[in-house]
Parts: C-alpha cells; structure tokens; sequence
C-alpha cells in the first residue's frame, strides 16, 4: 500500500427528516446563501423544507446553476455574496450545485487575476467561505469530497479542482428527496458513482486489499441497488443505499493508498464541454473502451474484478477479461445508459476534438501517464 495523508472533515446527516437538522448545524450570525439548479425543489417539497427550517437566519437566494455549472454562472454569485456580504453558502441540489459553491467559496478569497486560474492554471487556493449541503441527487460524492468540476462556455472547457478548504463542513443526506428524480438522474447517478469507483480500483495491485474490498463491495451495492432504483422508484431503503453508496464511491476513504486512473473523467469532461453530453452518459461510453485499451496493462486488475464483483470463473486470461468487460456494458445498458458514441448518434470524428483539446495541454492520463493524445484517439475509436 502507498503512503497517505488522509483527511475529511465533512459531518454527515443521513435519512429521513434530517433537514430538520440544519438550525444546528448553522449560527444565528451567518448570513446563508441558498443556491440551487432549475427550480425542482420548489415543486418536490425540497425547497419549502430547507426554508422552513431556516427560519429565523438570514437568507439570501440564488437559483439557475446549470446541470454543467457555468463559470459565468458562478462568478454572478461571486458577486452577490460580495455585495451583500455573505459568509456561509447552502447548496440544496445535486452535485452541480455544490461544484459550483465550491468554487464559489474558493473564488470569493481568490487574491489572483481571475478566478478561472484556479481551474486552468491550478492557483493555490489559502482560504474559501465555509459551506455545506442538502444533497437531493446521489451520484458525484462531491458532498463529501474536496473536488469541483466548472465549465466555460465561451472556451468550450470543462475543468476541475481540488482544495482542502472547500470541503462541506456538512452535508444532509435524506433519501426522500430522491423520490421525485426522473429515471434518466437515477441512471446518471448510478453510473457516475459506479466509474468513480472504477477509476480509483481498476489500476495495478499494491497490495492494498481493504481498499480492493471497500470498491467491490460498492460496486456490487450499486450492480444490485440500481436496476431497483428503476423499477421502485419510491423504495426508500433503495435509494437510502444509492445514496450512501454514492458517497463512499468518492468521499475519498477508497482512493487511499492506491493508485488511481481518471482518465474517463478526463475524456468524458471533453465530449461534455464539446457535445453537451451529460457527464455520466460521457463515463458509460468512455470506460468500457478504456478498458480495452488499457487491458494488457489492466488485466490483472480486470481479471480480479470479473471474478469477485461479476462471478466470472473463466481460467483463460483473455476470454475472462472479455466476459468481464462485456458484463460491464451489459450493466450500463441495463441502467439505460449508452455504451457507445454511435448510441448518441456520433463517430469518433465528431469528437476528435476532445483530442486537440489534450494534445494543446500537452496532458497524459492515465496511472502510468500511458495516454496521450494518439491514445486518446484510439480510445474515441474503441468507444465507436
């Protein structure tokens, strides 16, 4: 196992009612900014819930952050807690809402240029506003991790980054806000939550077997728990266990002391900027190709996981591998998730850009930083 340092100080309220919490977890002399997305928690009961547990604080609203929460977006609300000197920020939403206040919380502080430095220049970050969250849409962990994602329209850029400052001091998970997601959420959150955890797990072996333990038993939770989540949708204990699996997959506890490969995540955040893909429909086409790219060096790792989380009992390296990638798109397509470009009606040429894109950063993913920009492009073309 590899050395770390590992830290995470977010408390967690979860299950049902816990919104109720929020006047404990906040003081009478933070003036609250509540952000949230679209305006679905206004109508699923979410909002007037938050509202009537902070009655009495000082509030401050701010609504229309973008599924792919926009750098413009987030640099308005900069803006508004400046001006009405705002010190502690609310995300009620998913995990875009929550990317964006991260940033949010980071930009305020921010002593450079221009904020967007903190993303395409990775600016040290000294200090950000405190923050917290009512999580109303497993998938992204972000309510429990120090990372955010935050596109630029203007530049076609979808960037991330991370910070032990813009970690959520707390974070209220209740299962029940769920319940009104449409299927497609349901099958995003799953299937991003499922590659976060792919993406820290399917490396090489360093002789970390809790942290192999930890991922597969994730996995297998959300291999189960998914396709109920489809067909009962108000099963409060099915959503109770998305939801927590969710934030283990990315809280950062399995990351830890392994070594880890985002390159999905990295590809992905490409095919989103350019095409407007949502970010897990990008993971669900882009790792089963990684996958095959990247098996002579993956294998064993791709062997072991076959065999522990899919029961794949096959003795021949190669075939155990295939069966094994074959029931992770099988998988995927049974949360109703495409596997492959031409599911959402592209080629590899209509994405080549994803490769320009990383050959002008001069970036190399990977674990073994293995693929570059010729990598990339053999990746798009598996993902055909």
């Amino acid at each position: 196992m590899q050395n770390f340092n590992y830290y995470n100080p977010t408390r967690v309220l979860f299950g049902r009612g816990m919104i109720s919490k929020l006047p404990r977890l906040l003081t009478q002399d933070q003036k609250i900014l509540v952000a949230y997305g679209g305006g679905s928690i206004k109508q699923n009961g979410v909002y007037d819930q938050v509202m009537s547990a902070l009655e009495g604080f000082t509030v401050v609203e701010f609504g229309g952050i973008e599924a792919n929460p926009q750098y413009q977006t987030c640099m308005r609300a900069v803006d508004l807690v400046r001006q009405e000197k705002i010190n502690f920020l609310l995300s009620v939403g998913g995990g875009s809402v929550l990317d964006a206040i991260k940033f949010i919380a980071a930009a305020v502080h921010f002593k450079g240029e221009e904020p967007w430095d903190i993303l395409a220049r990775n600016a040290g970050i000294t200090s950000a506003l405190p923050l917290g969250c009512v999580l109303t849409l497993p998938a992204t962990g972000s309510e429990s991790n120090s990372n955010a994602v935050i596109s630029r329209a203007e530049t076609g850029e979808k960037l991330a980054f991370s910070s032990k400052h813009v970690f959520p001091a707390f974070a209220v998970l209740d299962p029940t806000t769920t319940f009104s997601l449409p299927e497609r959420q349901i099958t995003n959150g799953v299937v991003d939550a499922f590659v976060h955890v792919m993406e820290q797990y399917l490396t090489y072996d360093v002789n970390a077997p809790l942290q192999d333990r930890f991922a597969e038993s994730i996995l297998q939770t959300l291999i189960e728990q998914g396709p109920l989540a489809i067909r009962t949708p108000q099963d409060y204990d099915v959503r109770a266990n998305i939801m927590w699996a969710a934030t283990m997959a990315l809280n950062t506890l399995i990351g830890q002391g392994v070594p880890q490969d985002w390159t999905t995540h990295q590809i992905g955040h490409e095919l989103t900027a350019l095409q407007g893909i949502d970010h897990a429909r990008t993971l669900a086409i882009i790792f089963p190709a990684v996958m095959k790219h990247q098996r002579q060096f993956k294998g064993d790792k791709i062997v072991r996981y076959g065999r522990r989380v899919w029961g794949i009992i096959e003795p021949e390296r190669e075939r155990a591998i295939d069966l094994t990638i074959a029931k992770t798109i099988e998988f995927f397509r049974q949360m109703g998730a495409p596997t492959c470009l031409a599911d959402v009606s592209l080629t590899p040429q209509d994405v080549w850009q994803a490769v320009a894109a990383h050959e002008k950063r001069g970036s190399r993913l990977g674990e073994g930083q293995r693929i570059g920009p010729k990598e990339i492009g053999e990746i798009l073309l598996l993902a055909a």
